[in-house]
């Protein structure tokens, strides 16, 4: 049954520009969670200063009504993640983090949990490229070296966190972030990328996925041109794939 009881909020940033940390996404968070859940398990990983993320992720999901428990502050991560009602992986650097996970053991007993029973999963942009096939899309610098780019898998596709288009004004000569997708997609057996921009979100519930926020996603499967799209929009197509 593994993917009919996943329960995803895969969010492209922590901050919009104007706003506080996860603002942009409170309300879309508490329909998601619910009134019924009561502590949910956070893991700052992607951060160095772990303490401080986790006071600032707690203040957060106490305002909304829920308790926090931040995973590095427990003796036996495992276990944290076998007991806990809900996960949220926050943002920061996505090789850092995916090394963590694999230290500690955590890939397969999140899979489980969020595959199969079915436990809600919140991640916001590094957290976000963790929850797909691999992080081979992220934006982030390899400052370590994680055994492999291999994820969490729990949707079968990639994400692209923060896209932005192209700057028909800018003299910066670099690569865009869609020609560095389009790259990707020259390797073979490579899966599609959901270009998430800042301020949209993805929901996945069991085999439906549907765009929401106010900023559209580009998709970019291989061989295929990139196509735009709105919020709302349905993507449970790309969810075809068994995870």
């Amino acid at each position: 049954m593994g993917g009919h009881r996943r329960r995803l909020l895969l969010v492209s940033n922590s901050t919009l520009h104007g706003g506080g940390y996860l603002e942009h996404c409170q309300k879309q968070i508490q329909n998601f969670l619910g009134q019924n859940l009561r502590r949910v398990l956070f893991v700052p990983y992607a951060l160095h200063d772990r303490d401080a993320y986790a006071k600032t992720a707690r203040e957060k999901f106490e305002s909304l009504g829920y308790g926090l428990d931040s995973i590095h502050e427990t003796p036996d991560p495992v276990e944290a993640v076998r007991k806990a009602e809900a996960i949220f992986i926050g943002g920061g650097n996505t090789f850092r983090l995916l090394k963590t996970l694999y230290d500690n053991g955590l890939i397969q007993p999140i899979r489980k949990r969020v595959l199969e029973d079915g436990i809600p999963y919140i991640g916001s942009s590094a957290g976000t490229n963790v929850a797909t096939i691999s992080i081979n899309t992220t934006n982030d610098m390899p400052i370590v070296y994680p055994p492999s780019l291999l994820a969490l898998g729990l949707v079968p596709f990639n994400i692209n966190p923060h896209y932005l288009d192209p700057d028909v004004n800018s003299t910066h000569m670099g690569e865009t972030r869609e020609k560095r997708i389009l790259q990707y997609h020259e390797e073979p057996d490579t899966p599609p990328v959901l270009g998430l921009r800042e301020g949209s979100l993805l929901l996945v519930e069991g085999q439906k996925a549907t765009l929401q926020g106010k900023t559209g996603a580009r998709l970019f499967v291989r061989g295929n041109a990139p196509t735009e799209h709105e919020p709302g929009m349905d993507f449970s197509f790309l969810l075809t794939e068994k995870p």
